[in-house]
């Protein structure tokens, strides 16, 4: 139980859910799945403990992904993961009910903003404020933006690709396409079953692409042996993925990204367009992770292209970083239900 008013910052991701908490850093980093006993319309688990369960349950009890594609697929069983998450980790009880910041993609819906505003507010909160993630990646890389120099951030989520020019403590430009890690995974299994004749889970899929999976000519050439189901004889089967496997898996989703990264840049006004080729780009999210992405990227564009620092936490730690300073950010920049 809290005594005094704490400030949350939430990264709602498709992929994963991470709470930042001022004072604590961030306290809850896992997968946004829930399990729910559909008889009894009771949470069973959220994150991890809901991950192991996929594919595992009887037929009363579902698990399921509420977030699709950087948004709120689900809103029902969303709230709900959200109650849950903010009661474990401030307490089912607040003398003074939290300020909640929740992280949302950019070019989303007017209704899909209400409704994760909402669900925040039904989770508990005294007040909500959403932030597009390309702004709190930003914040949490550590990066200046308010000054009147540009920044530009790649933010490579679960289910979407949130690009943004910053200056002046908002977005200039901006775009986003809904590619991102589970459009990697999916790129993964398509080409194992059509070049192997091989099916595999996305789980299996996720491993070859942290594992052994590379985007650039110059990266790393590995192999690793996983196992599918055979599509000629049904039966069980060991096959081995190599790194060049999963580059040519990749290239679809890949260059995709990258035609809107170049749309971003053509739209930049020429007088940042000197600081973003001074200053570089810098990618967050777990995408951000795939080998040969920064090196391809600055190969592409002719820009440097590097890696943030933790990028897994950017988001959540600019969503708490934001609460802290409000007033310098541009009017509009958080949408606030206040």
């Amino acid at each position: 139980m809290f005594f005094n008013s704490v400030d949350i910052g939430i990264d709602l991701g498709t992929a994963n859910i991470l709470v930042y908490i001022k004072g604590k850093g961030i306290v809850f980093d896992e997968p946004s799945v829930v399990a729910i006993n559909k008889s009894k319309n009771k949470i069973l688990a959220v994150g991890n403990e809901a991950r192991d369960m996929i594919g595992k349950v009887p037929g009363n009890i579902s698990v399921i992904r509420p977030l699709k594609e950087g948004v709120i697929a689900n809103y029902t069983v969303t709230q709900k993961m959200l109650e849950f998450v903010v009661a474990r980790v401030a307490g089912k009880s607040f003398f003074s009910k939290p300020r909640i910041m929740v992280s949302i993609p950019t070019g989303i819906t007017s209704v899909e903003k209400r409704a994760v505003l909402e669900a925040a507010m039904n989770a508990g909160a005294s007040k909500t404020y959403l932030i597009e993630e390309p702004l709190a990646a930003a914040l949490g890389a550590g990066l200046d933006i308010s000054v009147p120099s540009g920044s530009m951030v790649i933010d490579i989520g679960g289910g979407t690709t949130d690009i943004a020019i910053l200056s002046m403590g908002g977005v200039v430009v901006d775009s986003s396409i809904r590619i991102g890690g589970d459009a990697f995974d999916d790129a993964i299994v398509r080409y194992v079953k059509k070049v192997h004749n091989v099916l595999i889970g996305e789980p299996t899929a996720e491993e070859i692409k942290i594992k052994v999976a590379t985007v650039h000519s110059e990266g790393r050439s590995d192999a690793i042996e996983v196992r599918g189901r055979d599509l000629v004889t049904g039966m069980p089967t060991t096959i081995k993925v190599t790194s060049a496997d999963a580059r040519a898996a990749l290239r679809e989703p890949v260059y995709s990204m990258i035609a809107t990264i170049r749309g971003v840049l053509e739209k930049c006004p020429p007088e940042l367009s000197a600081d973003i080729v001074d200053k570089g780009m810098v990618l967050t999210g777990g995408g951000a992770m795939l080998d040969g992405l920064a090196q391809l990227l600055t190969d592409e564009t002719g820009i440097k292209t590097t890696v943030a620092e933790n990028p897994l936490d950017c988001v959540a730690l600019g969503t708490g970083k934001a609460l802290s300073e409000l007033n310098n950010l541009r009017p509009g920049a958080v949408i606030g239900n206040d």
